[in-house]
């Protein structure tokens, strides 16, 4: 039997409508809602028409430094381009440009014996200062020689291929981003989205359990709403981009800083605040209401502070009578600060944290009608929460004019608890009774630190070592009887409490004969210390810029990952029983995941405003965990992009994968009012189990195309309508068929071993529009913006999935992704203070 289901969701969360029943009108419904088109124009009428005509200016300001040594620069000059006119920074480093018009502009420094640097589409509106920092490379060459010019691809000096820096801009200018950082990523070549409920960064067809999130030099959880233990994605993010500065994204090969990780980094920084002046942010929309600050703390000192906080809004639209297509309200907030202390001119000081605290209740025995459930399961009701927290402080030291030190110490903590009840109904789908299935409690603390130092021996030569320390904190529970539901006893799957050490250590270098040339080479060690695990790991990386149009890079990296903890600790099925104190944890000395990544890419500008760059790849993945159960077709490298955990059997490192493809991106830079980005990625991904078939992964969809567009017209003076596009074109989910029998036995969807990945749904489309309105008043900055994401409602298939509605009856159906959805904000800006022009 197969039921066709269209799900209305806002992230993931919903209830559907089953083929033939009466749809969920969206929120922007007619009825006794306010129809969205009349809020925006009552939004719109409320303001002081008069700012639309009268010409504002804002300031722009910022400190510049020296990359490798951190030391301030002077006499650097500061031009805006596009309107001539600039400023030198002074002996502090510090520059500060009045008037400037709202609007976008291109600002370009430059210093005899240092490299030019171009930052494109800098947004300057009137409530807010831009403060624009900047790192600037001093050039190899001699002074009588030729130097090219650099471009700002990504902030650290080490990464030479696979390394893009984001600007915290593009989260909110790329229509269907939905203002959250990894989805925002889904459009760089590469990486892959394809999951309407997910956030998850599938890269180059690795799980993403492969990626590293690393928040000011720590790495840290899974920073995201509702997280599932054993994944780095979710639903909604906690990260906020009011707070973060331009940060770099890693695809492969990446620095010899960064270990515990086969996949991709994701280095996030949070910007300081205004040190000037207090500014302000209110934002109503969708997915949340939102206030952020920033400010002095002392003007004599240049102490500022930052700060955001975000409720969710869903429920106060459902008490407005809005429909938002599910009658289970998700519940989350998050925060995030930075205080900021200059200790003199060699010294700085800061303190940060970011927090969420998320919980949903899906009850499902309440419903009339089988309804299918994109978050969890349509048979039981369950009862989920998560809480994530970091927080820290870090202190920089400037040594001398060519060496820098820099330590961080933090606390990051991550509590996950679920309960299941089954819902067990008769032929007419009443309720008969509630039985408790499932319970889990997952608690895991960390105490990290990070150290290094920088030397700047010269223009050519500079070195970088460190050492990093995270001791987690452990205490796991989990039974369950669910297999099959009438079973009366627990079976312990988690009953550990303890703790474990991951000690991470590196070296690396950076040499550059010219200006053309650059070469890095790094080591990488890591040891585990409950499996004792270890790993020494070398990284090497080239870029020859042939002229001021070519450029060719190669890069290689040896890189290992540990296994999600609680499968460290986890009983295996053979040896669960009734009593923990008697099952054994048979995988608790499984080694590293292994990883040779090779990447060569060629970048060619076409003209001031287009570029092409092209990667290609191979990965060889080695020593992956998979079962020894004879012909097993698991592999550790399929798994970490769902809601559910996996618990596999005893298993051992003789596993084997490949990934190999090769990926574009043509973009062109705002212009004239508008650019665009196409991107693309052809691929082959393939693991091997025990039974010795190399077999497509779950993430080997192929191929992944993003075309994306926005162009931007002056209504006034100063105002400005803003539009977006976005285009993805994807190959289809791979799945396995169900073994009917198996399924109906256990009550769950049991795939057929030997047929792992064997069957593909329909590609993957999606079209998303943006439009909105930018409004620069005297003293407030206001942005309304309509996101329609999957605009055509198109049904793409997430899952094809089993659930028993009534007592003895199981069914398979498709599970459907996101249908048409509108999502709006409105937000403003303002300042307080002397804004001296």
């Amino acid at each position: 039997m197969q039921v066709k289901i269209q799900n209305i969701n806002i992230f993931g969360t919903g209830l559907g409508c089953a083929k033939g029943e009466k749809r969920n009108k969206s929120i922007f419904g007619s009825g006794k809602n306010m129809p969205a088109r009349h809020l925006i124009i009552i939004l719109l009428l409320s303001l002081n028409i008069s700012s639309l005509f009268a010409q504002r200016t804002q300031i722009i300001e910022g400190k510049i430094i020296d990359k490798e040594s951190k030391m301030p620069l002077q006499g650097i000059s500061v031009r805006i381009t596009d309107i001539n006119i600039g400023a030198i920074s002074d002996s502090n480093g510090n520059y500060r440009i009045k008037n400037v018009p709202v609007g976008k502009h291109l600002v370009v420094f430059s210093y005899l014996g240092y490299l030019d640097v171009s930052v494109p589409d800098v947004l300057v509106t009137s409530a807010r200062e831009v403060v624009l920092p900047m790192e600037m490379e001093e050039s190899a060459a001699k002074m009588n020689e030729v130097s090219v010019t650099a471009k700002r691809e990504h902030v650290n000096e080490m990464a030479l291929i696979s390394a893009r820096t984001f600007d915290v801009q593009e989260v909110d200018r790329y229509a269907g981003s939905r203002s959250d950082i990894p989805r925002m990523a889904s459009n760089f070549a590469g990486v892959q989205g394809g999951d309407d409920s997910r956030n998850d960064i599938i890269i180059r067809g690795n799980s993403p359990e492969g990626v590293i999130w690393r928040l000011e030099d720590i790495d840290i959880p899974n920073p995201n709403h509702f997280n599932i233990p054993g994944t780095t994605g979710g639903p909604v993010t906690i990260l906020n981009d009011k707070t973060l500065a331009n940060s770099d994204f890693y695809t492969g090969a990446f620095p010899a800083e960064f270990g515990n990780g086969v996949a991709g980094v994701f280095d996030v920084h949070l910007r300081n605040g205004n040190a000037d002046r207090d500014e302000f942010t209110a934002q109503l929309g969708f997915l949340g209401t939102e206030i952020a600050g920033e400010g002095p703390i002392s003007k004599t000192d240049g102490s500022s502070f930052l700060f955001t906080y975000r409720y969710s809004t869903l429920q106060l639209f459902s008490s407005l009578n809005i429909n938002i297509g599910t009658a289970s309200i998700p519940n989350y907030q998050d925060a995030t600060f930075k205080l900021n202390f200059p200790i003199g001119k060699k010294c700085d000081l800061t303190f940060f944290g970011i927090g969420g605290l998320s919980d949903i209740n899906l009850i499902v025995s309440t419903l009339p009608d089988f309804t299918p459930q994109l978050y969890g399961e349509s048979d039981r009701d369950q009862y989920f929460t998560s809480n994530t927290g970091i927080i820290g402080t870090s202190f920089s030291y400037q040594i001398n004019s060519n060496t820098y030190s820099k330590i961080v110490i933090a606390e990051t903590g991550n509590d996950i608890i679920a309960h299941h009840n089954y819902v067990f109904r008769d032929a007419q789908y009443h309720v008969d009774s509630l039985k408790d299935i499932l319970g889990y409690d997952y608690k895991t603390s960390a105490t990290s630190a990070h150290w290094f130092i920088n030397k700047k021996i010269s223009a050519r030569h500079i070195v970088q070592a460190g050492i990093i320390n995270d001791l987690y904190f452990i205490n796991y529970v989990d039974s369950t009887r669910q297999y099959p539901v009438t079973r009366p006893d627990w079976q312990y799957r988690n009953n550990f409490k303890g703790y474990t050490d991951l000690v991470q250590a590196y070296i690396q270098y950076k040499y550059r004969p010219s200006d053309n040339v650059t070469i890095t080479a790094g080591l990488h060690a890591q040891y585990l210390t409950h499996s004792g695990s270890k790993a020494l790991e070398p990284r090497v990386a080239a870029k020859w810029v042939l002229d001021n149009s070519n450029a060719l890079s190669l890069g290689y990296g040896l890189h290992s990952e540990a296994l999600p903890f609680y499968q460290y600790f986890s009983f295996v099925p053979s040896a669960s029983t009734i009593n923990p104190g008697n099952a054994a944890m048979l995988n608790d000395k499984i080694d590293f995941i292994r990883s040779h990544h090779i990447v060569a890419g060629f970048d060619h500008n076409l003209s001031n405003i287009f570029h092409l760059k092209i990667e290609s790849y191979y990965q060889y993945l080695f020593d992956v965990p998979i079962e020894t159960r004879y012909g097993s077709s698991f592999s550790a490298l399929d798994q970490g992009s769902d809601y559910s955990r996996n618990f596999p059997d005893t298993l051992k490192n003789t596993g084997t994968g490949y990934n190999y493809g090769i990926e574009f991106t043509l973009s062109r830079a705002f212009y004239n009012g508008y650019y665009f980005l196409f991107t693309g990625s052809v691929f082959d991904s393939k693991a091997k189990g025990n039974d010795g078939v190399y077999r497509n992964t779950d993430y080997n969809s192929h191929y992944a195309f993003n075309l994306l567009g926005g162009y931007e017209h002056k209504l006034w003076t100063n105002s400005t309508l803003i539009t977006g596009i976005k285009i993805t074109y994807a190959g289809g989910k791979l799945y396995s068929p169900p073994d009917i029998a198996a399924s109906n036995a256990v009550g769950d969807y049991v795939p057929i071993d030997n047929l792992r990945n064997s069957l593909e749904f329909h590609p993957y489309f999606r079209t998303d529009i943006k439009i909105g309105i930018r409004i620069n008043g005297k003293k407030l900055t206001h942005e309304i913006a309509l996101d329609l994401v999957n605009v055509f409602n198109t049904q793409n298939i997430l899952s094809y999935t089993y659930s028993i509605p009534v007592s003895g009856q199981g069914q398979f159906y498709y599970q459907y992704q996101l249908g048409f959805l509108p999502l709006f904000y409105y937000k403003i800006d303002f300042g307080f203070g002397k804004n001296a022009q």
